[in-house]
């Protein structure tokens, strides 16, 4: 079942939240959709209305250091934006 790698919790998707009552995630890139909505229902106890997905590729960095030119590169993922029933909300800091 684990669909559901952690939340996403920026400055963009908050502003986003507190909006829309809409909620990232980022997910395994073999999830669909329907398997996104069944575990976020089953995980937060809420009722999903919609699941849009998105696919990020790695990108190339390097950086200049003193031991020379270091390449490396960043992960790709795969993102989820869950819309909510009204009144439903998650609470991501409930457990700290």
């Amino acid at each position: 079942m684990a669909n559901i790698i952690k939340p996403l919790v920026t400055e963009k998707m908050t502003a986003i939240t507190e909006k829309q009552n809409k909620f990232g995630f980022i997910v395994r890139p073999q999830a669909n959709k329907l398997e996104i909505k069944k575990e976020v229902e089953a995980r937060y106890n809420v009722t999903v209305l919609d699941v849009n997905t998105m696919n990020y590729a790695g990108k190339n960095k390097s950086r200049y250091t003193r031991a020379g030119l270091i390449k490396g590169r960043t992960n790709a993922f795969k993102k989820a934006v869950v819309t909510l029933k009204d009144g439903d909300t998650i609470d991501f800091y409930s457990n700290i």
